[in-house]
């Protein structure tokens, strides 16, 4: 029994900062507000302008591809300010990887690790091979033929050829980010502008050929045997727009990698929150602009899916459009294929320097001041992915990844906002702590009453406790309902009463289970940034991110559960060993005797540390019963404001 506490214990571990742990790093704070904004949008503007947004509108969503990008834009803009909210708790590198150390514990955290890892090592591949599509395009496909004829592969779930060209990109562009952080920055400035510059062009040049009987085509002008759908502005249902969805979320995907530059960003309690609202607002307008010109100058089942915007203005007549759009898109590919592999690096520096994975990635180069070796590693593995697989398979294994870091990070800033003071993440120099209630040291019992009127209004451990048990059991909910309404539609539109008596009992739970968070006492405590309408906006990003992920495909969910053993893998057999947060807790527990003043301490406190001094030891195991652990008198000296510090711990 005492084993599977102690094993429970190492997966809940909780990692701690000190106020010189977060201020000093390794690497180079160089990056500005501006640098953050332009590395947001550059690393989003891209393949989903100038590739998927052809793909959705013809394959999935039509018109309504307008709605899908919305759809992905809220929910993307939900996540992003749980995002920001965290970056002003924890400026560190690891983006939400770090947030859920510091907050939920260490099994989570390498979850949304190892699945950031896996949203980035798809995002360059994906778009390296989206520029290697683009750019065959223009040569009339000669790449892709002499592949297709001289090695060809027919694997099922792989490409049909190997694509060497977007390998040998993303080695180049990985050279680029292994010379330093300002040198990335100052590359992606340059082709952003470029890139918006053109996209502008783009939509003010096409409204002008804008047609308004491309989103009202009769059903008897759809070719037969299109797969085009029933025509009008949802051929392929409400359904097929929230399928499309799905699959434009990946286009928003990159915004989050500003949350990775909290050791490279001069002011990141600052600069992190304004880049990310910024670099939404602008990368939404775009989106929905471009998505309204493609089906607004040609109806949705005629679009070329590997060069849209070229195809569609040939089609009205403006071949000159072709050549300046061109530009904007090889600029955007190539920003885009830089802002996804930018933050991968810096992901696997903090996992590695944690230990959860292999040390020799955190290693950073003493003259770039950049993770050389996880940089390289990353840089080739990505290359061999583009190089191995079809575009649109690579973009639904991203999106789940993507949409369940989204969730926990949604997840957390929940628990965050009615969690007590003691258990916050907390910096004595950065964030100005609430008053807490004296009922915060107290054991209370719990009363039914309590989930409605709480016996106080600043956060107590039994608030606390009652918001997390209400968070987790409306995921749950969430999760039925959305499987519910995806898997059994069917009958939720034929207004059968069993289905929509389901429905409603479901949805009144989850508004029962927000109704007892809101009840609870938030926080107060101080931040440079505080996600609004807490916990409608983190439940809402829930809801979306829940529904969007349950879309995706069934091999999308199998290669995703691949993915999840390889990591659950390391984490058990390397991880949980090697753990640094493991390491510096079993040599906390070294000096626990040796700094016991009996002489000048007597007591029920000291009485209970000597019957538990057994099981402390001096060996290098955790403590058993860390209660009396931590009851333990101290000298002043050993204080140490703590980042992350769970007095249950």
């Amino acid at each position: 029994m005492a084993v599977c506490v102690s094993f429970m214990r190492k997966l809940v571990r909780r990692k701690i900062f000190t106020d010189d742990d977060i201020t000093e790093t390794n690497l180079n704070r160089c990056l500005t507000t501006l640098d953050l904004i332009g590395l947001g949008i550059g690393s989003t503007l891209g393949t989903g302008i100038y590739i998927v947004t052809g793909q959705v509108a013809k394959e999935t969503a039509g018109p309504s591809v307008i709605l899908s990008f919305l759809i992905a834009g809220i929910a993307s803009a939900f996540a992003g300010m749980c995002y920001a909210e965290f970056a002003a708790r924890v400026p560190r590198a690891g983006s939400a990887y770090v947030y859920s150390y510091v907050t939920v514990g260490e099994l989570m955290a390498f979850v949304i690790g190892w699945n950031l890892l896996l949203e980035y090592i798809i995002g360059t591949a994906s778009v390296a091979r989206a520029w290697s599509t683009y750019f065959d395009s223009l040569i009339d496909n000669k790449i892709q033929n002499f592949f297709r004829e001289n090695l060809p592969m027919d694997v099922t779930g792989l490409s049909g050829y190997p694509d060497f060209f977007s390998f040998c990109i993303t080695l180049l562009l990985t050279g680029v980010l292994c010379i330093g952080v300002k040198e990335s920055t100052r590359f992606n400035n340059i082709f952003t502008c470029v890139n918006l510059l053109v996209i502008t062009y783009v939509v003010i040049c096409g409204f002008f050929k804008a047609d308004l009987s491309n989103w009202e085509i009769e059903p008897s002008k759809v070719p037969e045997g299109s797969k085009a759908g029933s025509g009008g502005f949802m051929p392929f249902g409400f359904s097929g727009m929230m399928s499309g969805a799905a699959t434009c979320f990946y286009a928003y995907v990159g915004f989050d990698c500003i949350a990775t530059t909290g050791e490279e960003t001069k002011n990141p309690q600052r600069s992190i929150p304004i880049g990310i609202v910024v670099a939404l607002l602008v990368i939404s307008l775009a989106y929905c602009s471009i998505a309204a010109v493609v089906t607004l100058m040609c109806p949705y089942y005629l679009v070329d899916i590997n060069a849209p915007l070229p195809f569609i203005f040939d089609r009205v007549g403006w071949g000159v459009a072709r050549y300046i759009i061109t530009i904007g898109a090889l600029c955007g590919l190539s920003t885009s294929l830089l802002g996804a592999m930018f933050p991968l690096p810096r992901v696997l520096y903090a996992m590695g320097s944690d230990g959860l994975i292999f040390r020799f990635m955190a290693k950073v180069s003493p003259r770039f001041k950049t993770p050389l070796i996880g940089t390289l590693v990353s840089g080739v593995f990505a290359g061999l992915m583009a190089m191995m697989f079809n575009l649109d398979e690579l973009v639904d294994m991203m999106s789940i990844g993507t949409l369940l870091a989204y969730t926990l990070v949604a997840i957390c800033v929940l628990i965050l906002r009615y969690e007590i003071d003691d258990n916050l993440p907390k910096m004595n120099s950065l964030v100005k702590m609430s008053r807490t209630s004296l009922l915060d040291f107290e054991k209370q019992p719990f009363r039914m009453s309590y989930l409605i009127k709480p016996p106080s209004n600043s956060p107590t451990e039994m608030s606390a406790h009652i918001a997390k048990v209400s968070v987790g059991v409306m995921c749950v909910v969430i999760t039925g309902f959305s499987a519910f309404v995806i898997f059994l539609d069917t009958a939720l539109m034929e207004r059968k009463v069993w289905a929509i008596a389901v429905a409603t009992v479901l949805g009144a739970l989850i508004l029962l289970c927000l109704t007892f968070i809101i009840c609870q006492p938030q926080n107060t405590s101080a931040l440079n940034f505080k996600v609004p309408l807490v916990p409608y906006i983190p439940a809402l990003s829930c809801v979306v991110n829940i529904y969007l992920m349950l879309k995706l495909s069934a091999m999308t969910w199998l290669r995703f559960g691949i993915w999840m053993l390889i990591g659950f893998a390391i984490y058990f057999l390397y991880g949980i060993r090697n753990s640094e947060e493991g390491a510096k807790r079993r040599l906390r527990a070294l000096p626990t005797v040796t700094n016991i003043d009996t002489s000048t301490e007597t007591g029920p406190e000291i009485e209970d540390f000597s019957r538990s001094s057994s099981a402390i030891g001096f060996n290098c195991s955790e403590p058993s019963d860390r209660d009396d652990w931590r009851k333990r008198p101290i000298n002043n000296s050993e204080k140490q404001p703590l980042l992350g510090a769970d007095k249950n711990d």
